[in-house]
């Protein structure tokens, strides 16, 4: 009996030892394995002439160890379990091996080099693959760099900044440029022909179809007045989300009835069906700050040359607006990364849509307007311009190629100083001379041309704000400009619309002039926020 009761109690301590064990000696629930953050994989470019940032999560209080190049660097996991380090500036070029221990796991990154690492961000015009630009099987083929990285972010959205991104690094090959950003691409072969011996790292982060405002820092949208209505229309569109779900399912089950009769009468009007779109929701990706949240603060603060953007289409109906938003969310980039100014090259919005017989009043000139006082406004700006290289019908021009020798002449000029012609005649001042305006131009390189004939898309306007056609004349480094119908002229403005088709006012560097007016009389913008 004596011994039975000794072993109930053994028992009992045995239980109750087991149940305290599993509850107070394993790890805590929020204690993290180490790991490294997935941007650091084999393949990678870190950027050169900078101390480099690794970091990753663990256990708090493990010490982590990095080794590369010969050095050997540590850090501890702090009590949110994250830890974080820098190592001294590599040599350019490589391979090396990146060789990351904690207590009881080594993670080895192979074939690491040292060169520049560019951001590639925007819209469509960004996403748009090698596989759909000019000449792509010609240019896929050829796509042999193993010096040249990519790395595709995958999409989300996030109403919080996240610290993880989806991708990997690869080299580049016929295979993995294929779906990679065709300006992106274009861009960094240009760039790498030219540097000749410095690797280079393309990071490509962009989203279809969407606005600036997702791409922004929330704090640095919601500090600047002129942008609340962003959120305010935010709010709204959550607000009317049940209603407008309620009216989608309906108008999704019609379109399915209409399918399933196309299908049974064979009706060719199938193909004139249009899905009905999901409506504005929470995880939208025109969220203010989502697409920062998740596809560009992960990215933080991994070392990086600069940036290039191609974006603009989905703002343009509130083209005033970008004047203030396209400089914020350039500060808040630069902001988050703290490596000062660094380069942020934007592509000016190629010519589209309607060609018009006379001078209008235009969304996109007025988006291509503020995307030029950006440049000039904040330091390390530039502007790679597309006027000439666009299509009618086409939104996603098929010559990427154009666009990323254009940003790269730009890199070189503002990223590496290099004395070269970079952008194509823009407007400077203007000086009225009687029935005439005479027009002084900065960027001629080594002097203004007209291509293929007369001077065209020039219009000129007096006070009455009317604008028509009129007569260019190239003289030196001038332009004079009137028309017979105008004999007092107070305005001139060249290639203002949003498809300036014939507009052909060149430098002898064959870039493009950057469309201008003088005036500064409210848009057709002004007041849409």
């Amino acid at each position: 009996m004596k011994r039975l009761l000794i072993a109930t109690v053994l028992l009992a301590i045995s239980g109750f030892g087991c149940q305290w064990c599993s509850e107070m000696c394993a790890p805590a629930p929020n204690a993290t394995k180490f790991s490294i953050n997935p941007l650091f994989n084999n393949e990678m470019v870190l950027q050169r002439e900078m101390r480099i940032p690794v970091w990753g999560k663990g256990v708090p209080g493990e010490i982590i160890a990095v080794e590369i190049d010969n050095k050997k660097y540590t850090a501890t996991v702090d009590k949110d379990g994250k830890w974080m380090l820098e190592t001294r500036t590599l040599p350019v070029g490589g391979p090396y091996t990146m060789k990351i221990s904690g207590t009881k796991k080594v993670i080895t990154l192979r074939n690491v080099m040292s060169g520049d690492v560019w951001i590639c961000s925007g819209q469509s015009n960004m996403s748009m693959s090698v596989a759909r630009s000019k000449n792509a099987k010609k240019e896929i083929a050829a796509a042999n760099y193993p010096n040249i990285r990519l790395f595709k972010v995958r999409r989300a959205v996030s109403a919080k900044p996240l610290d993880k991104v989806q991708g990997k690094w690869t080299k580049c090959t016929p295979a993995t440029v294929k779906y990679f950003s065709a300006v992106g691409y274009f861009f960094g072969r240009d760039l790498y022909k030219s540097l000749k011996t410095v690797p280079i790292g393309l990071i490509h982060s962009s989203w279809g179809g969407t606005p600036a405002e997702a791409w922004t820092r929330h704090d640095y949208l919601n500090a600047e007045p002129m942008l609340k209505q962003i959120f305010i229309r935010h709010e709204k569109r959550l607000d009317a989300f049940p209603k407008n779900l309620e009216r989608y399912k309906k108008q999704l089950a019609e379109y399915k009835k209409k399918i399933a009769t196309a299908k049974k009468t064979k009706i060719k009007a199938k193909k004139r069906l249009r899905r009905p779109r999901y409506p504005y929701h929470a995880k939208h990706p025109h969220r203010p700050a989502g697409l920062y949240n998740a596809m560009i603060n992960p990215l933080v603060p991994y070392g990086i040359k600069g940036a290039i953007w191609y974006q603009g289409e989905s703002n343009t109906g509130r083209a005033y607006q970008y004047r203030t938003l396209l400089p914020v969310m350039i500060k808040s980039w630069r902001k988050s990364w703290d490596q000062g100014d660094f380069p942020f090259l934007i592509v000016e919005l190629a010519n589209y849509s309607r060609v018009y017989e006379h001078p209008v009043n235009s969304y996109w000139a007025e988006l291509r307007e503020a995307q030029n006082m950006t440049a000039s406004k904040l330091p390390a700006c530039g502007v790679a311009s597309a006027i000439d290289i666009g299509a009618t019908r086409d939104i996603h021009p098929k010559n990427k190629q154009d666009v990323g020798k254009r940003l790269m002449l730009a890199a070189l000029k503002i990223a590496y100083d290099e004395d070269i012609v970079f952008s194509g005649p823009t407007y400077k001042s203007s000086k009225i001379d009687g029935d005439k305006i005479i027009l002084t131009l900065d960027n001629i390189g080594g002097g203004l041309r007209a291509h293929n004939g007369n001077l065209q898309r020039f219009a000129i306007a007096g006070k009455d704000k009317k604008f028509v056609w009129a007569r260019a004349e190239i003289k030196g480094s001038t332009i004079i400009v009137s028309s017979p119908k105008v004999k007092k002229p107070v305005a001139v403005r060249y290639a203002w619309s949003n498809n300036p088709e014939g507009c052909n006012l060149y430098n002898k560097e064959g870039l493009p002039a950057i469309p201008f007016r003088t005036d500064t009389w409210n848009g057709v913008t002004y007041k849409k926020r």
